[in-house]
């Protein structure tokens, strides 16, 4: 299966352009298969972003996750199909959640898949913690 990916990222900095890797989202257009892994321990996040309010930003990236699994209690983009959905989780923005440029792969297990990623790219926690 294909899919697209893209690393969501804390910018504690928007104007140093500063970013710590927090999660990952990924998608499989053909799949329709959209899922985000994200940490959102505190104590993690405030070593990332040490001036940030850490429970608001953990709040932040627990929604995130509710968008991209389509969970009513995102609000009215969880009604978004999985592409839509995937397009504006990672829509350049100057926010304090970012994500990198998208990448594509092939794999036989998203799920699977998804976790790998997380632990490639987010290094500073397990999937444990998302």
């Amino acid at each position: 299966m294909d899919y697209d990916f893209a690393v969501v990222r804390v910018v504690p900095r928007v104007d140093l352009e500063t970013f710590e890797n927090v999660g990952v989202v990924l998608h499989s257009r053909t799949e329709e298969f959209l899922d985000a892994a994200v940490v959102t321990d505190s104590g993690i996040l405030r070593r990332l972003a040490p001036k940030a309010d850490v429970e608001l930003l953990a709040r932040y990236l627990t929604n995130y996750v509710a968008v991209a699994r389509g969970e009513a209690s995102a609000g009215p983009m969880s009604f978004l199909p999985p592409s839509e959905r995937f397009h504006w989780l990672t829509a350049p923005r100057s926010d304090v959640i970012q994500c990198s440029a998208v990448h594509g792969g092939r794999a036989r297990d998203l799920p699977a898949t998804l976790e790998e990623l997380f632990s490639r790219y987010v290094t500073t926690a397990g999937p444990e913690d998302a």
